[in-house]
């Protein structure tokens, strides 16, 4: 019987970080690290950040119908978890780590009828100046 992953509140909302965000890795073996997002597991709350966590696999050549596929070590990414790694934002021309906040902005939205009513939607913020991300 194969493990159910957990249920919890915290894995239908969002997470602070979205793929092509630039992180910084803040625990782990590859502490320090800085690179892009290339893949979010919300499920699982784990992100594949580019460059980080670089393991490798030993790959036998495997025949297939139109050939066969390249074998030997191949190098790849493996995710990590979403608390280690923390957004970074451009200010006055350097990148510094921040916290992300949410902010609930009024916007105008048009029913295919034509009308137009109010609304609201979710922006990320960075709380280290206060801008949308």
């Amino acid at each position: 019987m194969a493990a159910q992953p957990k249920s919890s509140a915290r894995n239908r909302s969002s997470l602070h970080v979205k793929k092509g965000d630039r992180v910084k890795v803040i625990s782990g073996k590859d502490k320090g690290a800085v690179g892009e997002i290339i893949a979010v597991d919300r499920e699982r709350e784990r992100v594949t950040v580019q460059g980080v966590n670089v393991v490798k696999r030993h790959r036998r050549e495997q025949p297939t119908p139109t050939g066969t596929t390249q074998g030997g070590i191949i190098a790849s990414e493996a995710p990590i978890h979403v608390s280690n790694v923390q957004l970074l934002v451009e200010v006055d021309g350097e990148e510094v780590v921040t916290r992300v906040g949410f902010k609930r902005e009024e916007v105008t939205k048009r029913r295919p009828d034509g009308s137009e009513y109010k609304a609201f939607r979710s922006v990320r913020i960075a709380r280290k100046t206060g801008e949308e991300i």
